[in-house]
């Protein structure tokens, strides 16, 4: 069971983590001329190095090490980097395909599933009211099914593919630092036949793009790592239903960005489904929130008879 102090780490982590997250499509905006793959591929290349440095400085080579020599773990860092890859090459292609609402949804949808694999995987309790909210997002996509005939495919499978990620990097038991870079090591060859054998475009040279675009794509290191460093030690501070509480920050960001500043339609097939989701973590804040103070209570209670 974590501590006090622990608990707050993860609190602090998840805020960084989400926060970050939910500013990203602005790194990615400003990339919006290349490639969702060719961006992929830099996201991989320069996290490994930016991760390695890290690892380097911190001198944790002895903890890959570790890992390196038990094939079961590597095997369950290749699901969880398949996932990784995924996600990231479809949130890219969502913010620069003008698909951020979709992307913003995704990870509303996010924190509901986080409760039901918690559940389902984890043993945590899943409460009335969070059954509720629950059942009540669900509920917004059937609407949105059967009234236009459209399945949220970007958002569910950005949520899908997170939401299962998480889940596995929390019962694995490997640090994040070294299991993130096992895990770029593992897309590593994959970005490299990319990059070696992609058709030439204009920014696929590095010796004659201009420095500003070369700056953002090396940065695409820092910006896929620092996020995932901050969530990955989030969730093995947190439950996994208390970290998705924190997730509402992200698509927040999303939203406010797609709506305010990207021009995104905000069409009433999504108002409805996107009412449901906000109604649904409504609920789901307000119970967590009114446990938390019984919690509170009953532990100053305990108190007070003890003295």
């Amino acid at each position: 069971m974590p501590t006090n102090q622990e608990q707050r780490k993860g609190v602090i982590l998840a805020c960084m983590a989400f926060f970050m997250w939910g500013l990203a499509p602005i790194y990615f905006k400003l990339l919006q001329h290349i490639s969702a793959f060719e961006i992929l591929m830099h996201r991989v290349v320069w996290s490994v190095l930016f991760i390695v440095i890290i690892v380097a400085v911190l001198k944790q080579w002895h903890k890959i090490q570790h890992v390196i020599k038990q094939p079961k773990l590597i095997l369950m860092l290749t699901l969880t980097a398949t996932l990784l890859g995924f996600n990231w090459g479809l949130f890219i292609w969502a913010v620069n395909n003008n698909h951020m609402l979709d992307a913003s949804l995704g990870y509303y949808i996010n924190p509901l599933l986080n409760v039901l694999l918690g559940m389902l995987f984890l043993g945590e309790k899943l409460r009335k009211w969070q059954g509720f909210a629950v059942a009540l997002a669900l509920g917004g996509v059937v609407i949105q099914l059967i009234s236009f005939g459209s399945f949220p495919v970007v958002a569910f499978s950005l949520a899908s593919s997170f939401a299962i990620y998480g889940l596995l990097r929390k019962k694995l038991p490997i640090e994040s630092l070294p299991g993130l870079l096992l895990e770029a090591l593992i897309l590593l060859p994959f970005a490299a036949i990319y990059w070696w054998f992609m058709l030439p475009t204009a920014s696929s040279d590095l010796i004659v793009n201009d420095w500003h675009t070369n700056l953002l794509l090396i940065s695409a290191g820092v910006i896929t790592t620092l996020p995932l460093l901050c969530f990955t030690g989030a969730a093995k501070r947190l439950q996994y239903t208390t970290l998705g509480f924190f997730q509402y920050i992200g698509p927040s960001l999303m939203f406010v960005l797609a709506v305010v500043f990207y021009g995104e339609v905000f069409s009433a097939e999504r108002v409805v489904t996107f009412a449901c989701i906000w109604s649904a973590l409504a609920i789901f804040s307000w119970d967590s929130h009114r446990q938390a103070q019984k919690r509170k209570k009953a532990a100053l209670l305990a108190r007070a008879e003890s003295v």
